[in-house]
């Protein structure tokens, strides 16, 4: 088969399996890529751009849905990003192998806590009070408070900038358990931050020339497709089977780093 087709086929995987958990993929695109000899920066680049893609033809069927909050986003997105500047700059007090088993376990954790029986708390009823935030989903309202939501967020983004990723395998446990909103809403909820990462992280790269819109373009068009397809799956899906997807994802890229920190630290 046709290098090209093989590519593009793990793409749109990869593509409608993050898209339904809400995570990026970005990780998984970088790997693919480099593995049909793509040069790392180009990768790199071709990988935040399909990342947008997907992440932007997801969010057109959430939002279709009115299973997203842009509240929501602002408020995350904003608290996650200053702490990951701190994250970023104590970074160095760690070595490669740790940060890298910290990743791991910062994924372990968030597995498991999507897998444990929390409910959500929906249909919040309660009076406007200081620092809880009403955010309406369709019929639904929920009730954020602030007071819990911010130093979570805040713990978590500087954690993610700490190990140097964007924080999409944090973000839907984040607001599930710390927000009480669905499942499908915190998916809708993450795509905006990962399509707002990924177009800024694909104009850093694209200023340097890296971007090669012949092969980078075909690519987002099945991205764009699995994500479309993505979202209607993750709308469709039991919350169960979708936080059962997005624990057994989490876990397998934590057993990949914690293999990878050991055989980088005995230089194997």
């Amino acid at each position: 088969m046709n290098q090209s087709i093989i590519t593009g086929l793990l793409v749109f995987a990869v593509a409608i399996v993050m898209t339904m958990v809400g995570k990026g993929g970005g990780n998984f695109y970088v790997v693919i890529l480099t593995m049909v000899q793509t040069p790392m920066h180009e990768a790199a680049t071709t990988g935040q751009f399909i990342l947008f893609a997907a992440s932007v033809a997801a969010l057109f069927v959430f939002q279709k849905n009115k299973s997203v909050s842009w509240t929501l986003a602002f408020i995350i997105g904003a608290s996650t990003a200053v702490a990951a500047l701190g994250g970023g700059y104590f970074s160095h007090l760690f070595s490669g192998f740790t940060l890298k088993i910290i990743f791991a376990l910062m994924l372990i954790a968030a597995g498991v806590a999507m897998v444990l029986p929390v409910a959500g708390k929906r249909d919040f009823k309660g009076r406007q009070s200081f620092g809880v935030l009403r955010i309406k989903s369709g019929s639904e309202t929920y009730g954020v408070n602030i007071w819990i939501v911010l130093p979570v967020t805040a713990l978590t983004g500087f954690g993610a900038g700490m190990v140097g990723v964007s924080g999409g395998s944090f973000l839907v446990p984040l607001m599930v358990l710390a927000c009480g909103v669905s499942v499908h809403m915190a998916v809708g909820t993450a795509s905006i931050m990962l399509a707002a990462t990924a177009f800024m992280g694909f104009v850093g790269h694209a200023v340097q020339g890296d971007f090669h819109p012949a092969s980078a373009v075909p690519l987002a068009v099945v991205t764009i497709i699995g994500g479309l397809l993505g979202g209607k799956f993750a709308l469709r899906a039991n919350p169960k089977h979708l936080k059962i997807i997005f624990a057994y994802t989490n876990w397998a890229a934590a057993v990949f780093m914690t293999v990878n920190a050991f055989l980088t630290r005995q230089g194997i």
